[in-house]
């Protein structure tokens, strides 16, 4: 994205919103990186997003499945740009063998397919 770090950001939260996502965490890796290392880094945000709906899917499907929730998105700073980047939720059926989470992978996946392709329209 052209945008700046800080309007990317906002743009992700409100995006991810419009796709049922909630933000549960929020990891500033620069900061953290910056207090414990004194490592200065370009600006790096970890968002923990989570649709309760799916998320309570693919719990009952295997309570497991939690240590692969939330659905993380990175956002960072790359050069005069800024990078989105999630990871495809079809890994949780990859990682677990479970076929019976592809229909949530896949709920989750267009949702958020959304609201990565959403953020074009918002920049631009």
């Amino acid at each position: 994205m052209n945008a700046g770090f800080a309007d990317t950001v906002e743009a992700v939260r409100r995006a991810l919103a419009e796709q049922g996502f909630g933000v549960l965490t929020e990891i500033d890796v620069t900061a953290t990186l910056k207090a414990k290392l004194d490592h200065d880094m370009e600006p790096y945000l970890i968002l923990g997003a989570c649709n309760p709906p799916l998320a309570h899917r693919a719990l009952d499907v295997d309570r497991t499945i939690g240590l692969l929730l939330p659905c993380n998105v990175v956002v960072r700073a790359d050069g005069d740009s800024t990078l989105v980047q999630a990871l495809d939720p079809a890994t949780m059926v990859e990682l677990t063998g479970l076929s019976d989470l592809a229909l949530v992978a896949a709920d989750a996946t267009r949702r958020l397919d959304a609201a990565l392709s959403g953020l074009d329209v918002i920049t631009a």
